[in-house]
């Protein structure tokens, strides 16, 4: 049988603080971790998910969080080991640890490219002191690009990971950030606009008028200085929030974003198997780090949800991620999935309005740089719209 391409994520729960505007799955605990116990777990959930995905081969594997530059690099190796013994690797397997830069985290860099990782993402933030403290971050700017240097000296690839259109950020600020960290990185960026997440603290700080993002217009303009300063210097967007050089793509990501096969260990993992009927199998893990340890050790795996998605809603989906693409949605595809057609004629309302192009064979939609600043309202328009 054909071996499928297959992602791993591996979710490290813990962090040392919570940052203000951050609504990921993530704990603080004041009483200490036993990183051991935890990765053992994993492991377990792993040998779990390689009987629900036979025939795989993995492409990539991705530590998130959370925080995973706190485990240990004997628990990253573990992990990476554990998944070499249930699946075939590629030979150019993409594993991707997401770090803090800070002094303590960076140290462990060696160890982490020993375990087998050749790419991290660096979480900068900011390039400005009194933005880090604001942001909740534990590390200086003077620290951060220490930590990111030693990163682009001990691993293949890294990426260089900003937040804009902070409380208080210009246009003109932001521009002089943004070509800062240009002379940095070293072929990939992640650059984030700020969004006032639910059940954040940034949150109930806006609600209360505490707290005050650039005004739209502003936010619109450092969007575009984003687009122009990232082009100019080879790193154009091929995501919404990425910008890379050629080659310097993130693989994971690109699965998630192209509704590829991907299975998520550790607390709230989510993943999206592929069943043989082509449908989406959706499962979740439980959320809270310690009760997930328990059901893991009880069953074998942390599975609170487990169900399908097809039809109108797998296409959906696929629409959903595939749009944030410089690639975008193979027609063809979403009529596979959805079983409708697409009606090239409402498609047309939004080329003519300069938000989407068709590919010359008019059999991939993709957004333009004007419409990925209202993506939301462009893929709601082709599924409600267009798919008939």
């Amino acid at each position: 049988m054909k071996q499928r391409n297959l992602g791993i994520y591996v979710h490290w729960p813990f962090c040392k603080a919570k940052c203000p505007y951050c609504d990921f799955n993530s704990h603080v605990r004041h009483h200490g971790v036993e990183p051991e116990k935890f990765g053992d777990a994993l492991a377990t959930e792993l040998t779990w998910f390689a009987g629900q995905t036979p025939d795989r081969t993995v492409t990539s594997v991705f530590f998130g969080g959370g925080t995973p530059s706190l485990m240990p690099p004997s628990v990253v190796g573990m992990v990476i080991d554990r998944i070499a013994s249930l699946w075939p690797v590629a030979g150019d397997v993409e594993i991707t640890l997401e770090s803090n830069p800070t002094s303590a985290e960076a140290a462990n860099f060696a160890g982490y490219r020993s375990a087998g990782v050749n790419r991290v993402s660096v979480g900068i933030q900011a390039l400005n002191e009194a933005d880090l403290k604001y942001l909740g971050r534990q590390h200086t700017v003077a620290e951060g690009l220490a930590a990111f240097q030693m990163a682009a000296r001990t691993f293949p690839r890294t990426s260089f990971d900003l937040i804009y259109a902070r409380p208080g950020q210009t246009p003109d600020q932001w521009e002089g950030e943004l070509a800062r960290a240009l002379d940095e990185q070293a072929g990939h960026m992640s650059l984030y606009q700020l969004t006032i997440e639910p059940e954040t603290t940034f949150f109930r700080l806006h609600e209360t008028g505490q707290l005050v993002t650039p005004h739209e217009d502003h936010a619109a303009a450092m969007y575009e200085i984003t687009q122009q300063l990232t082009s100019a210097a080879g790193l154009p967007a091929y995501e919404v929030s990425n910008h890379a050089r050629a080659g310097h793509e993130c693989r994971h990501n690109m699965l998630y974003w192209t509704y590829g096969e991907y299975a998520g260990v550790g607390p709230g993992a989510h993943s999206r198997l592929i069943e043989a009927d082509g449908s989406r199998r959706a499962l979740s893990m439980e959320k809270h780090p310690e009760t997930w340890l328990k059901q893991v050790a009880a069953t074998t795996s942390g599975v609170v949800e487990d169900s399908v998605v097809a039809g109108e809603d797998a296409a959906h989906e696929c629409l959903l991620m595939g749009m944030r693409t410089n690639r975008g949605v193979s027609l063809q595809r979403l009529e596979r999935m959805s079983g409708r057609k697409v009606d090239r004629s409402q498609l047309g309302h939004l080329v003519s309005d300069g938000l989407v192009c068709l590919s010359e064979d008019q059999a991939t939609i993709v957004a333009t740089q004007a419409g990925r600043q209202v993506l939301n309202s462009v893929i709601e328009h082709i599924a409600l719209k267009s798919l008939q």
